[in-house]
């Protein structure tokens, strides 16, 4: 009895020790609102400056669209399916280094499409085509305190933006509402004696084996990715600008090797908090999709990479590593042998610090702007089939008819009008042509009968107490 408890007293010991140890140490950080000066585009972010408005869109119409967290050189494996665009939204976490950018940018010679929505690109992802020098100038930058819901602020100043031209890109887009601090694409031919010396030095360095290495005339050290010339006399290597307004380029298009590279010059067209303005949802569709196939969207350089660890890096190599896994065995072994519980496991408290009626509101509009009138009936008319079902003591694959049978036996409500109301539903959802005004009709009648069946929320749950009591 007198070993047990030294054992005990030496392990409470130890944990007080440790507890205040982590307690002084322990520093709490907490969570960051989203800014324009420091967004986060990423796809998981349902934020303002997040695009996960976007991705949700387009995954529900049934687009092939995925979260792509791994690097640039699986794009160049011969194992799992390949994308055939890759999209990368804003200024990433991670930059693209010198290999990962001359990895991308063989994957887009070789027939890949790489979409660049940023206001500031790297220029490694910019290649020449060509003899045409693509180049980015932002001349208005967003300050750390601004509001990026704040819609005045963000479009002060700026008015909507047609198409330049006819295009793929401005393919059902009328008008565009970029922001305030769009940057401006400038794309410029370089002289004749500048492109025979940067050809002869291309050459140089192909036959002395050097690495493929040079320097621009700032003296800056950049990367020279060498392009297709299958289709150079087919396809014009000069960029193709879709939209222009009164600064310059918004959206350009031109080729590299077999592939193409977009560049749109503001993620506020696509980001959460711009995407419901003018046709920009139209837009972003366009310069996503492309000519179709699998889209990824870049998750690795955003900081969501799949193999991603900052802490297992940074002690890698070390035996701290082999230390915790000790420590931790040993914790395993005494709760295993002489561990109980002592208390139900409570969860932390989180806070969530955005509205939960942003989110819903931005589906809404993403909605009613892509006319997708049978998708919004098809999520109401589900949950009220279901608690018709649960209403008639029927099992969830019962017809229509039974299921309005059994209602009306149950209920004052005329079997059938309510048969009728379920097929029309359910004809719509299967693809019957509709309308705004019809759509709404429909779902009227279903809260109508939700109303007086007693089937809503608020009116179940109380005649539940009632019930109870």
């Amino acid at each position: 009895m007198r070993q047990r408890l030294i054992i005990i007293g030496t392990l409470i010991i130890v944990v007080v020790v440790l507890v205040l140890l982590n307690a002084a140490s322990y520093v709490k950080v907490e969570e960051t609102p989203d800014s324009e000066s420091e967004p986060d585009r990423s796809t998981y972010n349902g934020g303002p400056t997040g695009t996960r408005a976007l991705y949700d869109f387009l995954h529900e119409s049934g687009y092939q669209v995925v979260r792509w967290r791994d690097p640039a050189s699986s794009l160049l494996s011969s194992t799992g399916p390949k994308p055939a665009t890759v999209v990368v939204v804003g200024a990433t976490k991670l930059p693209f280094s010198k290999v990962e950018s001359r990895e991308l940018l063989l994957w887009v010679e070789g027939g890949g499409r790489l979409v660049i929505i940023d206001r500031t690109p790297q220029d490694v992802l910019l290649p020449k085509s060509g003899d045409w020098v693509v180049k980015t100038l932002m001349t208005s930058f967003p300050w750390p305190d601004l509001d990026p819901t704040d819609f005045e602020t963000m479009t002060r100043g700026v008015t909507a933006v047609g198409p330049s031209q006819p295009t793929l890109l401005a393919r059902n887009v009328e008008t565009i509402l970029p922001s305030r601090f769009a940057s401006t694409i400038t794309f410029s031919r370089l002289p004749q004696g500048k492109k025979n010396k940067n050809k002869n030095s291309g050459h140089a360095a192909s036959d002395t084996g050097d690495d493929d290495e040079t320097s621009d005339s700032s003296g800056e050290p950049k990367v020279v990715i060498s392009t297709a010339t299958d289709n150079e006399s087919e396809v014009s290597p000069a960029p193709v600008a879709s939209f222009i307004n009164d600064r310059g380029s918004l959206l350009i298009e031109y080729p590299h090797g077999k592939g193409r590279i977009v560049l749109l010059s503001d993620p506020y067209i696509v980001a959460n908090n711009g995407i419901n303005r003018a046709d920009n949802l139209q837009l972003a569709i366009n310069v996503v999709l492309g000519a179709g196939g699998m889209v990824a969207f870049d998750e690795f350089h955003q900081g969501r990479g799949a193999t991603h660890n900052a802490l297992i890096q940074y002690f890698e190599g070390t035996p701290v590593l082999a230390i915790c896994a000790q420590l931790m065995l040993i914790g395993l072994a005494i709760v295993w042998s002489r561990g109980t519980r002592f208390g139900r496991p409570l969860p932390l408290p989180h806070v969530d610090r955005r509205s939960s009626l942003e989110f819903v509101a931005s589906m809404a509009e993403l909605h009613q702007r892509a006319k997708a009138h049978d998708l919004a009936l098809e999520n109401i008319y589900s949950r009220v089939r279901r608690v018709l079902v649960r209403h008639a003591g029927l099992n969830k694959d019962a017809s229509v008819a039974q299921i309005a049978a059994r209602v009306a036996t149950r209920s004052k409500l005329n079997q059938k009008q309510l048969e009728s109301l379920m097929r029309s539903c359910e004809d719509t959802i299967n693809g019957a042509p509709t309308s705004a005004k019809e759509t709404l009709r429909l779902v009227k009648r279903l809260r109508d009968i939700e109303a007086r069946l007693g089937l809503q929320g608020r009116i179940r749950d109380v005649k539940q107490n009632e019930i109870r009591t």
